[in-house]
C-alpha cells in the first residue's frame, strides 16, 4: 500500500534530515563570514592598496565610451583579492586545528608473521595454520 504522507508530511520528513539543517547552518555561517571578508577586502586592504599604487577604482575605464569594462577589472580585481583572503583564512584555520589535534593511536597489530613459513597470521595464534609448526612463546 503506497505511503500516504501528502506534500506536508514529505517537505517535514525532508527538513528535518540532518544533512539539510547542516547545510543551512552552513549556508548562514558562510552568509556571515562573507560579510567580514567583503569588509576586510572593502573597508582595510582596498584602501591599503589605494595608498600603496593610486586610486584602486577602474570603473570610469570604457571602451568605445560604452563598454564599461572598468567595472569588470573591478569585480575581478574583488575576486582575486577575497579568493586570497578565503585563501589565507582558511589555510590559518587549518594551521590551528592541526596544533589542536590528539596525534592518532597507533592500533596494536593484530597479526604476525610465522617465523617458519612467513604466512601472516592471528597475533593469538600458538601453531601456524598453513605449516602447523609450533610457535615460539611471545615475550
Amino acid at each position: 500500500m503506497a505511503d500516504k504522507k501528502g506534500l506536508v508530511g514529505e517537505f517535514k520528513e525532508f527538513i528535518m534530515r540532518g544533512n539539510v539543517m547542516d547545510m543551512a547552518v552552513g549556508v548562514i555561517i558562510g552568509g556571515a563570514f562573507g560579510t567580514i571578508i567583503t569588509s576586510l577586502v572593502e573597508d582595510i586592504l582596498t584602501p591599503i592598496i589605494g595608498m600603496l599604487g593610486g586610486n584602486p577604482d577602474f570603473s570610469s575605464i570604457s571602451i568605445g565610451g560604452g563598454i564599461m569594462i572598468g567595472n569588470f577589472i573591478n569585480a575581478v580585481l574583488n575576486f582575486l583579492i577575497i579568493g586570497l583572503c578565503m585563501f589565507l583564512v582558511v589555510k590559518a584555520f587549518n594551521a590551528a586545528n592541526k596544533k589542536l589535534e590528539k596525534p592518532a593511536e597507533e592500533e596494536a597489530p593484530t597479526t604476525k608473521t610465522c617465523p617458519f613459513c612467513k604466512t601472516e597470521i592471528s597475533i593469538e595464534a600458538t601453531r601456524c595454520p598453513n605449516c602447523t609448526s609450533e610457535l615460539p612463546a611471545e615475550e
